[in-house]
């Protein structure tokens, strides 16, 4: 029963995706997250507008980079191909993998998986059910395969892929902190730390911090709030400067990041946190985000 219900509910968000209009499938969206309507005509939250930027405004190389396995390409192009992770290969199907030719040890990532999660970390090969990951991937390209021009359209008329990378070892204090640094026009204006969550999403403990690596008083109200100052890097400044050379033709992005023991690895470029919508708290940030993204010529 719990399969039946799971596969309607698939089939009414991909029919509500492909038939109803762009800006009420926005509008919708953010009501039913949010509890209200996106304000459109003169937008001042930063989740307002990103709701505008997914409506009324168009870029190739967004949807270039927002593919996990094409993206690599613009960071090498940006003289950066030193923080890329490996990429074993890119499988345009399920039945293309190689499982022999794998290591033991190993990450399978969804190309357009967005802002859901769409990433499997194999610690040992020999225990791996391969025909319940095969199925597993399917349903990720299933899912990704319905996502338009309507939704977040970034991820709109590319193919779903499966991409195989190197399995990042956490670092001497066993984690694998994720940085993320939102940028406007080039510059970073915060970033968050993610960490305690890579093999438990629902564990991680989150803190937004400056440019000076100073805690801010937000967070997200969807993971555990990290009140004590973290160990800053010791070549965050490093990681500011990539951040800021990968952000620079956008208007916004979020650039991740990761820092093992000293060496810095890419993670991805996101345009639209959390779909869109991310629940600060306090709820005055989202407007001083806002502040900080300014809205490009409406071209779509």
């Amino acid at each position: 029963m719990a399969k039946i219900i799971n596969n309607a509910k698939g089939f009414i968000k991909k029919l509500f995706f492909r038939v109803m209009p762009a800006r009420f499938v926005t509008e919708t969206s953010m009501k039913v997250r949010a509890g209200r309507k996106p304000n459109l005509k003169n937008p001042e939250r930063f989740s307002d507008k990103l709701a505008w930027l997914k409506l009324y405004y168009r870029d190739e190389l967004m949807r270039t980079c927002s593919d996990k396995a094409s993206v690599v390409d613009y960071v090498k192009e940006c003289g950066l191909g030193d923080i890329l992770n490996e990429q074993y290969a890119v499988y345009d199907s399920v039945e293309d993998i190689d499982w022999d030719a794998l290591p033991d040890q190993f990450v399978l990532k969804d190309t357009l998986a967005g802002y859901s999660n769409g990433v499997l970390l194999v610690y040992d090969k020999k225990t791996l059910d391969i025909e319940e990951t095969k199925k597993k991937l399917n349903r990720w390209l299933k899912s990704s395969s319905y996502r338009s021009e309507k939704g977040l359209w970034v991820l709109g008329g590319r193919k779903a892929r499966i991409v195989a990378e190197k399995l990042l070892i956490s670092d001497s204090k066993g984690d694998l902190p994720d940085y993320k640094f939102f940028c406007f026009n080039g510059k970073v204006f915060c970033l968050y730390l993610m960490r305690n969550y890579t093999q438990n999403h629902d564990e991680g403990e989150n803190a937004f911090l400056d440019c000076d690596f100073n805690l801010l008083p937000v967070t997200r109200t969807d993971y555990k709030k990290i009140t004590k100052l973290p160990e800053k890097p010791k070549n965050f400044e490093k990681m500011l400067e990539i951040a800021e050379t990968l952000s620079k033709p956008f208007p916004h992005v979020r650039v991740d990041l990761y820092n093992i023991d000293g060496k810095i690895y890419f993670g991805e470029l996101t345009f639209f946190t959390n779909g869109g919508f991310i629940p600060f708290d306090p709820d005055s940030f989202d407007y001083e985000m806002g502040k900080q993204l300014v809205l490009p010529k409406r071209n779509h």
